[in-house]
């Protein structure tokens, strides 16, 4: 009789036991063993196994466009220590306001990935109008820039207006705002919203109608989550969430997030309890308080 198991020495490898032969082994006075396959290339097919899995330290990235080099250069230290994000936004108008947004993104990407951070704001010249426009947007709070080191062993990254000079190190250069006024009567989710469709390294035009379209896309969206979100939870789809992480590790790529929610909210073959989860897990970078209506009264 011939039974099946399988030997960590074998590298996975089947291994063909002839229980009778064994049993048997005492009376012919000699050793028999279990014969094992041979490797590929030494005369035989290699049994099917698991590939090996990945190293630990194999993971995504997240990246950015360094504005000094042009190129991608890595957002965190490699050994996981703190990344100190520093947001320069000098005055108090609309890009200013794009500026801290982008340092925001920075802070949940890196949070998302595992990596502590310290956000820092620098350079505007009245510090309690900048932060109260931050937190209006639901951008979380910045301490001065000039409240001390910080948490050592890491690097920092600095987030600047578009043509600005920042101290050395990696940075991140965000694009105008084209605008006439509009966002300082804008509801701060839309305003939000209208300045994560565009990448930050693109201009972005805000006028009363881009306004309206943002704000009907968020109230269609978090009435859409309240209802997902009576029914039996399911988990957010592996390349669904493969493709978030991809986006937002891609230089911050907002709207790269935008879309693939666009295509979670249409797809025919998802389940309404894995739609509810996965605009929860992409809440978490954009910052857009997609749950906020659940139980709300429909």
């Amino acid at each position: 009789m011939r039974t099946v198991a399988s030997s960590p020495y074998t590298g996975g490898l089947l291994v063909l036991l002839d229980v009778s032969r064994v049993a048997s082994s005492g009376r012919d006075n000699g050793r028999r063993r279990a014969e094992i396959p041979h490797a590929a290339g030494e005369g035989g097919e290699r049994a099917h196994c698991a590939p090996p899995p990945r190293p630990a330290y194999a993971r995504p990235v997240l990246r950015i466009i360094d504005a000094r080099t042009s190129e991608p250069a890595p957002a965190a230290p490699a050994r996981r220590g703190p990344t100190r994000v520093e947001a320069h936004a000098p005055g108090r108008d609309t890009t200013g306001l794009r500026v801290l947004l982008v340092a925001d993104l920075l802070v949940r990407a890196l949070e998302l990935d595992g990596t502590p951070t310290w956000a820092l704001l620098t350079g505007a010249d009245e510090a309690a109008g900048p932060r109260a426009d931050a937190a209006a947007l639901g951008i979380r709070p910045f301490e001065d820039g000039g409240a001390g080191t910080g948490p050592g062993g890491g690097q920092a990254v600095h987030v600047v207006r578009e043509g600005a000079v920042a101290p050395d190190g990696t940075t991140v250069a965000v694009a105008p705002v084209d605008e006439a006024g509009q966002a300082a009567t804008a509801d701060p989710d839309a305003l939000r919203l209208a300045l994560l469709e565009r990448h930050h390294r693109a201009r972005v035009g805000l006028d009363a109608a881009v306004l309206a379209d943002a704000g009907d896309t968020l109230a269609r969206w978090r009435r859409a989550v309240a209802a997902w979100a009576r029914q039996p939870s399911r988990p957010v789809p592996g390349e669904v969430r493969d493709r978030l992480r991809a986006a937002w590790e891609d230089d911050l790529d907002a709207p790269g997030v935008l879309r693939v929610l666009r295509q979670v909210e249409h797809d025919p073959d998802l389940p309404d309890g894995a739609r509810f989860e996965t605009y929860a897990y992409a809440d978490r970078f954009l910052g857009l308080h997609l749950a906020r209506d659940i139980g709300a009264p429909a």
